[in-house]
């Protein structure tokens, strides 16, 4: 039991259906079927009947998705097997078809792919600098602090307070619109 909680546990970090998820799924189901139906002779309630029907549609769709997963696994091993015999029957038989490009190398000119054609350009050079143009960059770009004057901002409402709320606002066109 210990080594089945385990691998319970370890399944559920582990990509598709494994047999032990599945086991502990169809378990857990059954419970579940059997409580529904001793729940459903014991009151004679509908809902029983039909929390039971779904409960079963539920399980056979987690089965059936199971087995087609199992399916498409087994389908992908398969071509990659044919696939791998391809390609060593290949490289046999042609030796000059064993050096592979790699998947960002470019074969032709009519390829849109985003690293194919930043591979393909030619690294422009850097654009120089000269010191005049940063000299006067940077005399332009000075904060008016350093030339001695200090420039305040204008109030657009002709107040002086430089806190301004929504409210206060409304009131100033209340006031413009009684004027």
């Amino acid at each position: 039991m210990a080594s089945f909680m385990e691998d319970l546990w370890s399944s559920i970090f582990t990509p598709g259906p494994t047999p032990t998820l599945l086991v502990a799924t169809n378990v857990t189901f059954a419970a579940l079927q059997a409580l529904l139906l001793s729940l459903l002779v014991a009151t004679y309630s509908i809902h029983f009947l039909v929390l039971s029907f779904l409960s079963g549609a539920l399980w056979w769709s987690i089965n059936w998705f199971a087995r087609e997963v199992r399916q498409f696994q087994a389908e992908e091993a398969e071509k990659q097997k044919h696939a791998d015999k391809e390609q060593v029957e290949n490289t046999e038989n042609n030796p000059d078809r064993s050096m592979r490009k790699t998947p960002g190398a470019i074969d032709a000119t009519d390829s849109d792919t985003e690293t194919e054609q930043v591979a393909g350009r030619k690294e422009a050079a850097p654009v120089p600098t000269s010191a005049p143009q940063s000299i006067a960059a940077s005399a332009t770009l000075q904060l008016p602090e350093t030339h001695g004057e200090m420039r305040k901002r204008l109030s657009v409402s002709g107040e002086s307070s430089g806190y301004q709320s929504t409210d206060s606002e409304w009131e100033k066109v209340d006031d413009n619109h009684a004027a």
